[in-house]
């Protein structure tokens, strides 16, 4: 296993058929996950086309995660949580700025930076960045439309496994936002399971 520390990310190649494996180590931490196509970089994770035809905006088990050029990137193989979130753009500076006003404008580790830094030896910039799949993060609408975040409800050593689709450039942050992970940044695992001879398993 690889560990991300609170507050930090990673870049890595998949494989098609090779699996990713996150752990939310402690419970209650959030992973933002974002992806490009290896061959077309200007082929990314589309949080609206796979809303869209999974019309529903909870994804879980057997759920498929489309590029925005509709071609399946991600297929969920295993998910002990079950609460997941496609609507929320990763966490920036301009975040922080906007919706902490406690911190007064000061610096602040963002998963947007993490993810860019994370492709940007693949020729990915943040502006070629959308909405992140929220691993773990637990977003809830009211009957008026207003959104709310509540801590995960990730257990300890809950897993969450994808399976690529094609070959792809992936960024995975141990998520920054306090307020999404229960007032507490910790860390997150993972780890890539290359594809199987006879087929990818778990």
């Amino acid at each position: 296993m690889n560990r991300l520390e609170p507050q930090t990310g990673a870049g890595f190649e998949l494989k098609e058929g090779d699996l990713l494996v996150v752990v939310d180590t402690t419970g209650g931490q959030v992973s933002d996950l974002f992806a490009v196509s290896a061959d077309d970089t200007r082929e990314w994770l589309s949080s609206g086309r796979t809303i869209d035809y999974a019309n529903c905006i909870y994804q879980t088990t057997n759920d498929l995660l489309y590029s925005n050029r509709s071609r399946p990137m991600f297929r969920i193989i295993e998910d002990d949580c079950g609460r997941h979130d496609f609507t929320l753009t990763p966490c920036s500076q301009q975040t922080f700025d906007l919706l902490y006003p406690e911190l007064h404008g000061e610096r602040h580790p963002s998963c947007l930076e993490n993810l860019a830094t994370g492709l940007a030896p693949y020729g990915v910039t943040d502006d070629q960045i959308g909405t992140s799949f929220n691993i773990f993060m637990n977003v809830w609408t009211d009957d008026n439309g207003i959104m709310h975040i509540d801590p995960p409800r990730s257990k300890p050593g809950d897993r969450f496994v994808v399976e690529a689709q094609m070959d792809l450039f992936v960024a995975l942050t141990a998520c920054s936002a306090e307020k999404s992970n229960g007032g507490i940044c910790k860390p997150v695992d993972y780890a890539i399971v290359p594809r199987q001879e006879d087929g990818p398993s778990t």
